[in-house]
């Protein structure tokens, strides 16, 4: 950090004639942050600052007269550095209209307040917020100082830390648009991004993964220079590397400390650069879907799409200053994305973890609130189960027993609360729905008593287990019903919310005031939600089926250099379809559903809806949601198309289906379980879960291999990738159902 010296009339490390006024802001906050041009910046003396060997050789920086005659194009953050725009820091400018324009409200805000804490990467980091945007200052300098340039496109391919949050918004503050992507995608995947995007440089997250791409990736592609977030230079495979620049982050950072002093120097003497604005109509990032079926295309989000979220998530999250947040997610998927963004506005501070870790820092940390996935929700809840039944036989029926007591008593409260779901427009007769009304009061006061027991022998340890003492916010998926219900019985609020990367992404969520389980809540603020037919493209009455279209200011730009893909994504009037098949809730002023209407009710894409040989339509979701209920069963794809009934690709989970032979006694000589068996095990699970289902299950498919992110199977947001399942079992899948 830059200390002020009021005494000597010096900033670390600069010295500052006493005839020269440093502007009000400036002297305020004991920053200097004008840039000056690469051209003007002196030779770094550190060897550290030096790029590589290699890039030594390269021709010399122009001389500054060169520079001062033809002044680059910059652009910045017009209220993060309103100190480079004309009138300096007097300027009028007090709204938001880029993203990194957050930092600098946050950062007067509150200063000294813990923004991240980033335990698992070396060196282990804790910042402030003044620290925070002390360091995305630095780096969006240092960036400028090596001669990155409005809207040119910087490749981010690394995982969550702090310092992504960092590269992440430096690049953004310079105008530059960054194409993010983590580490765990394939190194074609990643290919195809860089050069389909038109990246002129790329950051990476570890000298690791970085020697990953050297062979296949590094060699292939045009770049400027190569910045490293994490480790040391010298682990970096030179052979690749070859003549490109190579910086380190601290080198980065150094840079733009030693630019904006210099800049600050010849902006005394008249010879600062002018920079325009970033306005909320450029373009901020660039995201390519990595959804469960078709090509990734790459989404256009504009500071402006990303700004209404960051401005109108408060009404589902009020964060509090000072509340914590556990960050798992990739970091650039544009549900924790937006979802940071806007926290960080509020002065929360966020705790950066691992799925290896996540068990242990809901302990550590108590979060207030988690950010994540419904897998994580269902891997939490399966915990607590497994964690149950491992007690003593007395501790476990007690458990169990209170648990569904609990679970009748809030269904009872939905009842008189009016939060039941209903698609039915005609209104419930008033004296019918008092006798109910009446009847849940009674069954809900005589549970009470019990249930408020169950809080303290059972609850009252989960919840110092795992915290999230405020709310889960769950996204990204379906929610399965019965841990959505699991959660709300044991007293931990689960706010399941929904959006897709190509409006930034939240359109809709459950409030904390009015959480219906079974629905993604009410559109959030300027957002226009309805249903159309499908095959008509007529607006539906509310409690229709028909595809989900939106309108709003988080819509996307667009998809980059892909027109055809963005007008089939639009309609002629502008609304965007999801591809999600829903209704909405009918408004009723009285009855059980009174407080539903309005909300959204998701039921399934319409792309994975199976279309059998007679003619019936399938939502697989439905089927495996309760299939996914079994112990037994790990994973499930439920296939069928074109095919007269419903077949499904299964994941067992052995340990399980071990334990289960032996409490049936039908393991062989050798302790072996023989394939039959465990295929009688399955189909059985599979009748007693999906019983309630509309279709039944024929033949079935035992796989071993799980579903996993690496082997390409699931999305970063640990979605199955359908298409991909069911391409790498084609020829299975024909001779299952022959």
């Amino acid at each position: 950090m830059l200390a002020a010296s009021a005494s000597s009339g010096q900033m670390a490390g600069l010295y500052v004639p006493r005839r020269s006024p440093i502007p009000p802001l400036l002297a305020r906050r004991g920053r200097l942050l004008p840039r000056r041009p690469a051209a003007l910046l002196p030779r770094a003396r550190d060897p550290a600052l030096r790029p590589t060997a290699a890039a030594a050789a390269s021709p010399p920086p122009p001389s500054a007269d060169s520079a001062l005659e033809h002044q680059v194009r910059r652009k910045c953050s017009p209220l993060l550095e309103s100190v480079l725009l004309p009138g300096g820091s007097d300027s009028t400018v007090h709204e938001w209209k880029a993203v990194p324009d957050i930092w600098r409200t946050a950062a007067e805000k509150y200063a000294d307040l813990v923004a991240v804490i980033d335990p698992y990467h070396e060196p282990p980091t804790e910042w402030t917020y003044t620290q925070l945007e002390q360091e995305i200052l630095d780096f969006s300098q240092g960036l400028r100082a090596i001669g990155v340039a409005p809207d040119e496109k910087l490749a981010l391919f690394a995982d969550n830390s702090c310092r992504w949050l960092v590269a992440d918004q430096g690049i953004m503050a310079t105008g530059a648009i960054n194409v993010v992507r983590g580490t765990r995608s394939s190194d074609e995947e990643l290919f195809q991004i860089y050069t389909h995007s038109e990246s002129i440089a790329l950051v990476v997250d570890s000298p690791q993964f970085f020697n990953r791409l050297a062979e296949s990736f590094i060699s292939r592609i045009n770049t400027r220079f190569i910045i490293l977030l994490w480790g040391d230079k010298s682990c970096i495979d030179s052979q690749a590397v070859k003549d490109i620049p190579l910086y380190g982050y601290k080198d980065i950072t150094k840079l733009g400390r030693e630019s904006r002093n210099a800049l600050f120097l010849s902006g005394q003497q008249g010879q600062q650069d002018v920079f325009e604005t970033i306005s909320p109509e450029d373009v901020a990032t660039l995201i390519y879907t990595s959804g469960t079926s078709g090509t990734p295309k790459g989404v256009m989000l504009t500071h402006g799409n990303l700004l209404h979220q960051i401005n109108n998530l408060w009404e589902i999250v009020p964060a509090e200053p000072g509340d914590r947040f556990l960050s798992m997610l990739p970091p650039w998927h544009a549900y924790e994305r937006a979802c940071e963004y806007f926290i960080f506005s509020y002065g929360i501070q966020q705790v950066y973890t691992t799925v290896k870790y996540l068990k242990e820092d809901l302990q550590r940390y108590q979060p207030h609130y988690i950010i994540s996935v419904p897998l994580v929700y269902e891997t939490l809840y399966s915990s607590i189960h497994k964690q149950i039944s491992s007690s003593s036989a007395a501790r476990k029926f007690i458990a169990l027993s209170l648990i569904k007591i609990s679970l009748l008593y809030m269904e009872a409260k939905k009842i008189y609360e009016g939060t039941v779901l209903s698609n039915n427009l005609v209104k419930p007769p008033f004296i019918a729905y008092m006798i109910k009304w009446l009847w849940a009061r009674l069954v809900a006061a005589f549970l009470w008593p019990l249930h408020n027991l169950a809080k303290i022998l059972v609850y009252k340890k989960i919840h110092s287990a795992i915290g999230i003492s405020k709310a889960g916010i769950s996204g990204g998926g379906s929610l399965p019903m019965h841990v959505d219900k699991f959660f709300e019985a044991i007293g931990i609020k689960v706010q399941n919310g929904y959006g897709l990367t190509e409006t930034s992404p939240v359109v809709a969520a459950r409030r904390p005031f009015c959480n219906v389980l079974g629905t993604i809540g009410h559109p959030i603020k300027h957002t226009e939600i309805k249903v159309f037919d499908i095959e008509t493209g007529e607006v539906l009455p509310d409690g229709s089926k028909g595809i989900v279209k939106i309108k709003g200011p988080q819509v996307m730009k667009g998809y980059y250099k892909n027109p055809l893909a963005t007008n089939e994504a639009f309609d002629q009037e502008g609304w965007f379809s999801t591809g999600d098949i829903g209704w909405i809730v009918p408004h009723h002023g009285i009855g059980p559903s009174r407080q539903c209407g309005g909300m959204i009710v998701l039921e399934g894409r319409a792309k994975d809806t199976i279309v059998l040989s007679t003619g019936e339509n399938v939502e697989p979701a439905e089927i495996e949601e309760a299939a996914g209920r079994s112990n037994l069963i790990n994973q499930i794809v439920v296939i069928g198309q074109d095919q007269r009934r419903l077949g499904a690709i299964i994941v067992p989970n052995n340990d399980e289906i071990l334990a289960e032979a032996k409490r049936k006694s039908i393991l062989g000589e050798n302790g072996d379980l023989a394939k039959d068996k465990v295929m009688n095990m399955l189909y059985d699970e599979l009748k007693t879960w999906t019983m309630h289902c509309s279709f039944r299950v024929g033949p079935i498919m035992i796989v071993d291999e799980p579903f996993t992110i690496d082997n390409g199977l699931m999305t970063p947001t640990m979605k199955i990738r359908r298409d991909k399942v069911t391409d790498k079992y084609r020829r299975e899948i024909e001779a299952l159902f022959k």
